[in-house]
């Protein structure tokens, strides 16, 4: 018995990180992204599973990048006035977009 449990236990030892940092990849915003602000409303966002486009509506450009459910970052963007720019979906696995937030110092001139 001794025998059979020892891989089993190993194997389960081994893949506590792995499964641990899964979790935390899929937990939701973290503190500092809470913190973002939302783009003002002029910023429209429309999504889709493969594509998330963002319109900047207003007199003022813009450095934005978009909030996901899951915790995901990706880079900002300089959005001028009358610029649509694309950021990545929110894929297939039951993500979603939360909207466009202000990087810092991403305020209109």
């Amino acid at each position: 018995m001794r025998q059979v449990m020892r891989p089993f236990i190993m194997t389960a030892v081994a893949l506590l990180p792995v499964l641990t940092g899964s979790a935390a990849a899929h937990a939701g915003p973290s503190e500092a992204e809470r913190a973002q602000p939302d783009a003002p409303a002029c910023v429209e966002v429309g999504a889709d599973w493969r594509y998330t486009f963002v319109t900047n509506t207003c007199s003022g450009t813009y450095t934005l990048t978009v909030a996901y459910s899951d915790g995901r970052e990706v880079p900002c963007r300089v959005v001028h006035p009358g610029d649509r720019v694309t950021f990545p979906g929110h894929g297939t696995q039951g993500d979603r977009v939360l909207g466009a937030v202000l990087c810092s110092g991403g305020t209109g001139r």
